[in-house]
């Protein structure tokens, strides 16, 4: 498995407080070092410095986002990602420093050792789902969870790069332009709207790929995945029967009915299905006194998707390639669906989002396409 990778003669050996080691990643938002504080009794001894490419100094939006990505790594618990312990957002070359998780991403880890199975498999969702329900009881909405996206750490996963993360209010729903990866892209993200239910749909697909190590839905160009996500359920057999329950639950096309990162703890850990156990059955209603209207003709009854929504978005109809829209540019391969500041750097130990293989350059997994 591949390690930190060599300073380029163009690299910096010093930022702030800390030498600059060796290259740990690269994405569309910076580049990713190791290092350590040139104070030699200063700890930790390692750690990870992300810093804003030079091409986007001048770009009011790419150091706006930088601001945003520190501002939610601060409001984030430490134990679920790469705990941040210094910054500079003012000087020439804006950087964040963060604790360095020495381990493989999880798309690395399985790549190299094949799929996860058994109690190894359990222990991953278990850690993964308590990160993200971290994540989430700090109104932060990742949207770019996946496999590349979770570091394997000696003291468990660690959830990396809130470079597209957003907050939220309680109950809110986030709307913006279409972001995030998309082959772990939920429905609603294609519309521009992910808030923590999108969150736990990733979840699902990123366990999933952990026992198969293949992408749920990837495969063929971005419409074609779209398709997949919006009309296909994947093949959840290799998951043993708890887990692909729950999976299931989470991979529901309709966010409104997908559990939440902790009612997915709770029914991990045997206690009550989600549905039972923060939202409980209704009463029946009372038996009506007249007879109801007769039900609407299918074909012709109204459809009660809000507009704005994927299911709004897209045409149930069409094939691969076809019928598709998201109030973007009318070519599909333009959509905005990784923003150049979401694409992933390749490398494992960063703070900052892991790429395809740790140091490997190699080209993103099917399906994971990369903008910008």
């Amino acid at each position: 498995m591949a390690g930190p990778i060599p300073l380029d003669t163009s690299d910096p050996t010093r930022l702030g407080g800390w030498e600059l080691l060796a290259r740990l990643g690269t994405g569309g938002q910076g580049m990713v070092y190791l290092g350590r504080p040139l104070d030699p009794d200063a700890r930790p001894s390692r750690v990870a410095v992300k810093l804003l490419h030079a091409r986007l100094l001048g770009d009011a939006d790419a150091r706006e986002r930088f601001v945003r990505e520190l501002a939610l790594l601060q409001r984030v618990a430490g134990f679920c990602t790469a705990q941040m312990l210094a910054a500079d957002m003012a000087g020439d070359r804006p950087y964040i420093v963060s604790e360095y998780v020495p381990g493989p991403s999880l798309r690395a880890l399985v790549q190299d050792r094949g799929p996860r199975t058994g109690a190894d498999l359990d222990r991953l969702a278990i850690s993964s789902v308590t990160a993200l329900s971290a994540i989430h009881r700090a109104n932060v909405a990742h949207r770019d969870f996946k496999p590349q996206n979770v570091l394997m750490g000696p003291d468990g996963p660690r959830v990396i790069d809130f470079g597209i993360a957003r907050a939220f209010d309680a109950g809110a729903t986030l709307t913006s332009q279409v972001v995030g990866t998309p082959a772990y892209m939920a429905p609603e993200q294609f519309a521009g709207r992910a808030g923590p239910a999108a969150d736990l749909f990733a979840w699902a697909g990123t366990l999933l790929f952990a026992a198969t190590a293949r992408d749920p839905f990837a495969g063929g160009p971005l419409p074609a995945v779209m398709y997949k996500i919006m009309h296909e359920t994947p093949d959840l057999t290799p998951l043993p029967a708890p887990l692909a329950e729950v999976a299931a639950a989470c991979l529901s096309k309709d966010p409104s009915t997908r559990p939440t990162s902790e009612e997915v703890l709770l029914w991990l850990l045997g206690h009550r299905s989600p549905r039972t156990a923060t939202h409980p059955e209704p009463t029946p209603p009372a038996a009506p006194t007249q007879n109801p209207p007769p039900a609407a003709d299918s074909a012709t009854a109204p459809h009660h998707n809000a507009p704005g929504t994927a299911a709004a978005a897209f045409n149930p109809g069409a094939q691969p390639g076809q019928g598709w829209r998201t109030g973007g540019p009318s070519d599909p391969t333009q959509t905005p669906a990784t923003a150049p500041y979401g694409d992933v750097p390749r490398g494992a130990g960063a703070s900052g989002p892991a790429g395809a293989a740790p140091g490997s350059g190699a080209a993103p997994a099917p399906g994971t396409a990369r903008y910008g």
